[in-house]
């Protein structure tokens, strides 16, 4: 199914809700107390709920779409860093100057982080897969701001081409725990990011310290921005500011979570694995975090062509990938309780493994969680 106008702005406007999240922003910089909780829980329930409501979306964009006529789509996604950075350290001035308690600052940069974390990152996640250098650019600095900037590094060279095996830090292993996932995975991703780097650096007999290695970009950005933050409010401006960046990158690690949970490519041997399939991916089709998410729940097809633009982004069906029950919202909240998340998605593995790779009837060297990282 095809939509016919794909330039109006009319279809690209529902991408746009993500521009409401900034004023409940300042609105909790001003009121205080408890007005963070409108940030999180209400506004997370509120699209649970609605989504639920809406369903599904079916519908396909045409990929054979110009870059004009995504005019409309783009923008959204460039003209958020700016204003995230505005807000972020707009809201840090105010909090820090006016009559709040530390715990109500506290709450308000951890609502902060959910906002950069939930687009922040998602958006810069858009941008770094762009040839554009303004749309690089731009998603340099939104990692920045959140202190992760290294995420860019290991998505682009390990995770797109390792996803799925044992070299991929970011897919979960099945059976894995959240709560284990999370920290193994911050200091996996970091090392596997370096090490990226500078194979590729040696591929163009360049050593570590040279200058294009992007690591000098990624400290200058995140030490301009703790600079920045330090300026504003002192050691405590600081600590808020990476209680923002905390709370996001948990949130955008929940959310790789999610991904590709207990999903495995097929070993060739020799250390080659089959090409990256649509099947190799959890896809979820709701319209109404889709709209929020930029499509990122369509990630099925954005590892299937991952330079292919969020609206062109196609929707699979349960015969050509794995579908998940729910949105991410709700998905990341059942990540958080891993007796239910077991429940309901370790069984959907196993469909998957069944209908896939029947003819794999020992899984036990494709459980990743006790093969180690190359080094």
């Amino acid at each position: 199914m095809q939509s016919k106008d794909v330039s109006s702005f009319r279809n690209a406007l529902p991408f746009w809700m993500s521009l409401a999240l900034l004023p409940l922003v300042w609105a909790a910089s001003f009121w205080g107390g408890w007005s963070f909780l409108i940030i999180v829980v209400l506004t997370w329930n509120f699209l649970i709920v609605w989504d639920l409501y809406q369903g599904t979306d079916t519908t396909n964009l045409d990929t054979n779409a110009q870059e004009k006529d995504l005019y409309w789509y783009r923008l959204v996604t460039i003209i958020w860093a700016p204003l995230q950075f505005v807000t972020i350290f707009g809201v840090l001035f105010l909090v820090t100057r006016g009559d709040f308690a530390i715990w109500e600052q506290i709450a308000t940069f951890a609502a902060v982080g959910f906002v950069s974390g939930t687009v922040g990152i998602n958006y810069s996640h858009e941008l770094m897969h762009q040839k554009n250098k303004l749309e690089r650019s731009l998603a340099d600095a939104l990692l920045a701001m959140v202190l992760y900037s290294h995420f860019k590094s290991e998505h682009l060279l390990v995770h797109h081409t390792y996803v799925g095996t044992p070299r991929d830090p970011v897919t979960a292993r099945y059976n894995e725990s959240f709560y284990r996932y999370f920290p193994r995975v911050l200091w996996q991703c970091y090392r596997s990011a370096w090490h990226a780097e500078v194979q590729r650096l040696a591929r163009k007999n360049k050593q570590w310290f040279d200058l294009k290695n992007p690591y000098y970009r990624y400290l200058g950005l995140q030490i301009s921005c703790i600079a920045l933050a330090y300026a504003i409010a002192g050691i405590f401006g600081i600590f808020l500011f990476a209680t923002q960046a905390l709370v996001a990158v948990f949130h955008l690690e929940l959310v790789n979570y999610v991904e590709h949970y207990g999903l495995t490519r097929r070993h060739l041997g020799h250390g080659k694995y089959e090409h990256v399939k649509p099947h190799h991916s959890w896809n979820a089709g709701h319209k109404v975090s889709n709209w929020l998410l930029i499509n990122l729940q369509r990630h099925s097809d954005h590892h299937y062509k991952p330079n292919r633009r969020f609206p062109l982004l196609q929707t699979y069906g349960t015969l050509d990938a794995p579908q998940l029950p729910y949105g991410y919202p709700v998905m990341t909240i059942m990540a958080l309780f891993p007796r239910l998340w077991r429940s309901r998605m370790n069984r959907r593995v196993r469909t998957w493994r069944a209908m896939y790779y029947p003819e794999i009837t020992d899984w036990t060297p494709y459980n990743q969680a006790s093969t180690p990282m190359p080094r």
